[in-house]
């Protein structure tokens, strides 16, 4: 069983991923727009007891998501990099941006296989999930 490190820009808060993720996915949301600063981010979905917070202590900020559930993010008060988010989208794990994977190889060889908010999507944005 792999384990992965992760960390923000600034290196103050650090987690680490065991194992494979239940899924790995694209997302189109607003919010996902605007925590990643750009037109999707990549997402790996992790339980619970696979993610630990290594060191660091991230700020939240909690608002209601375009579902209409609740979901929490998760940054670093310094560099502001969002590190994963929680909620009523996946109750009993972590959606972690795969951005902070220090290892850019696992993160290659875990392709999404699903696209969230595809109807939000950027117009000149390809169908990037082969199905």
């Amino acid at each position: 069983m792999s384990t992965q490190t992760g960390s923000c820009c600034c290196g103050n808060i650090k987690v680490t991923v065991t194992g494979e993720p239940v899924k790995n996915v694209l997302c189109h949301c607003l919010d996902c727009h605007k925590t990643s600063g750009s037109v999707f981010s990549h997402n790996a979905l992790v339980l619970d007891k696979d993610f630990t917070l290594v060191s660091g202590t991230p700020k939240e900020f909690t608002k209601k998501g375009d579902s209409g559930g609740v979901i929490t993010s998760h940054f670093c008060g310094d560099c502001g990099t969002t590190l994963w988010r929680s909620g009523d989208f996946f109750p009993g794990g972590k959606i972690v941006k795969t951005g902070i994977i220090d290892d850019l190889t696992w993160v290659g060889e875990r392709q999404a296989t699903g696209e969230l908010f595809p109807e939000r999507k950027t117009a000149w944005i390809p169908n990037l999930v082969k199905s």
